[in-house]
């Protein structure tokens, strides 16, 4: 079994940088393979998730550099695998499904964990659970939709909020005073910042479901 999606995943990284795969003569059936390069790759950002628990159990300088990168590399990686997807034409369902709920999965565990270390104060509460509370509306609005054979891609205002949040956690990882900068008063300001867009996002995406929805005026 393992060696099979090992064959798979390499035809796929070959399609994807462009290089000659399968066939695919006119008229042949197109089947949506899951272990494809992008699909691998956004597995792998999940997979990435349990190391930020390491935080609370080393939360010393290096212990916070490390968990940092780690963020970083899997925050990037969704970057690469939706490129990878567009330019080898390997966009699929499922990875339009899977893409945003590791983003999801990677921003709430770092918010919960930042929280438990005490990086994220007591009084910023409510902007973590506005936060994680709007990404589990969405994915379950992703859900619906797709119930109804539906997709929603991410839209632009969902990723300006990506990257408010991405910056924020990331300067709220590395120790206080890193580079000589006050990162963690940066990381906060930012989180504010993801806060309203966070909110703005969700609605546009619930605007835009409900709209689709609505019948057509007679």
């Amino acid at each position: 079994m393992w060696s099979g999606c090992f064959r798979t995943i390499v035809a796929s990284m070959a399609t994807s940088l462009g290089e000659p795969g399968a066939p695919s003569g006119v008229g042949a059936p197109r089947r949506e393979y899951f272990w494809n390069l992008p699909n691998t790759i956004t597995v792998f950002r999940m997979a990435a998730v349990p190391a930020l628990l390491a935080l609370p159990i080393w939360p010393g300088p290096t212990g916070s550099r490390i968990v940092a990168w780690i963020f970083i590399v899997a925050a990037l990686s969704d970057i690469v695998d939706g490129w990878l997807a567009r330019r080898g034409q390997q966009v699929t369902k499922i990875g339009q499904l899977l893409d945003p709920l590791a983003d999801k999965l990677l921003v709430t565990t770092s918010l919960i964990v930042l929280l438990s270390v005490g990086r994220i104060p007591e009084w910023a509460l409510l902007l973590v659970v506005v936060i994680i509370g709007r990404e589990l509306a969405v994915t379950g609005l992703r859900g619906l939709a797709s119930a109804e054979g539906l997709v929603m891609p991410a839209r632009g205002a969902g990723k300006l909020k990506a990257v408010a949040q991405n910056v924020a956690i990331g300067a709220l990882l590395f120790p206080k005073g890193t580079l000589g900068l006050p990162n963690h008063a940066i990381g906060m300001s930012l989180l504010a910042v993801a806060t309203v867009l966070t909110l703005w996002s969700g609605w546009i995406y619930f605007a835009d479901y409900f709209r689709d929805e609505a019948p057509p005026a007679s």
